[in-house]
């Protein structure tokens, strides 16, 4: 199992180009899993010692330690990635995960900000290094709505600031291309000086003061940092810049087509949870229009 499950993690790495964040979630998942069978069996598992039974009693027993449901849905899928990925390299014959039904989890609303706030919260005061960083990193992730995993892997070859383009390598190392607007592009020529000042030591768009590419923990650290600084009352993650970038264009008129593919989104099912936010608006216009109401 642990052979199995290296090999797996590996591929998400290489072949996925998944985020560390989401390679320690499945392997942490697996170790869970693999604990469970070793607890079962009584011996080291193997891949096929796994069948819908042993996963059923996990999951139950998850459920009777008070795990919440969209954390069991989560352990779910990556079973079912797991095994499927098993069954592509002929190590299993069918995917024993596929027979079982996710827990049924209520659909969560995105978290956003509204425009005022999103504006205070990208208004970064000072003309130090690490301001004019900020400032940059801030416009850019709310300018775009990439991932923060995507905006620290951006080399400088792939931002065009005349064509105020972006090209990302998002997740399954699918290409896409992202505009972003003026504010930003000032925001990103304003710190290129300051890349320069901290010695780069490779192609990284966003560096450290020592030279070294910037890490997604930096950045959710830089974020939750503002959130402290202009007093925001809700939790806010880098996220949450994403799904504001998402909700005002909706709320602007965009297409969610067109959102999808700025998102990188595979599935528009994806897309479609930013829909509550024209509830309000809708609301608004048929006051305004239907003659009855």
């Amino acid at each position: 199992m642990k052979k199995a499950t290296l090999a797996f993690l590996r591929h998400l790495e290489v072949e996925r180009n998944a985020s560390a964040h989401t390679i320690k979630a499945y392997g942490d998942d697996l170790a869970q899993f693999a604990e469970h069978l070793r607890e079962e069996l009584g011996r080291e598992p193997q891949p096929k010692d796994a069948d819908h039974l042993l996963i059923r009693g996990f999951l139950a027993r998850l459920h009777r330690r008070g795990l919440k449901k969209t954390s069991s849905a989560r352990k779910l899928a990556s079973l079912r990635t797991f095994f499927r990925y098993l069954c592509r390299e002929g190590v299993l014959e069918s995917n024993p995960a596929r027979v079982l039904l996710s827990p049924r989890v209520e659909k969560r609303i995105p978290v956003h900000l509204e425009e005022a706030e999103v504006a205070r919260f990208l208004d970064v005061p000072g003309d130090t290094d690490p301001a004019l960083r900020a400032r940059a990193i801030l416009e850019l992730l709310y300018a775009t709505g990439i991932r923060c995993g995507e905006l620290v892997g951006l080399d400088l070859g792939e931002v065009d600031l005349e064509g105020r383009m972006v090209r990302v390598l998002g997740k399954g190392r699918k290409e896409r291309i992202v505009p972003f607007g003026g504010q930003a592009r000032e925001a990103l020529r304003a710190y290129l000086p300051a890349r320069l000042r901290a010695r780069p030591r490779s192609d990284a768009l966003f560096v450290n003061l020592k030279g070294g590419r910037l890490t997604d923990r930096s950045v959710r650290s830089l974020v939750s940092l503002r959130v402290r600084q202009v007093a925001l009352e809700q939790r806010v993650s880098p996220h949450a810049l994403r799904h504001s970038f998402a909700t005002h264009l909706l709320q602007r008129g965009a297409d969610l087509r067109s959102i999808q593919e700025l998102l990188g989104h595979a599935s528009l099912s994806t897309t479609q949870r930013y829909t509550h936010v024209n509830t309000k608006q809708i609301l608004q216009m048929y006051s305004r229009t239907h003659p009855r109401a």
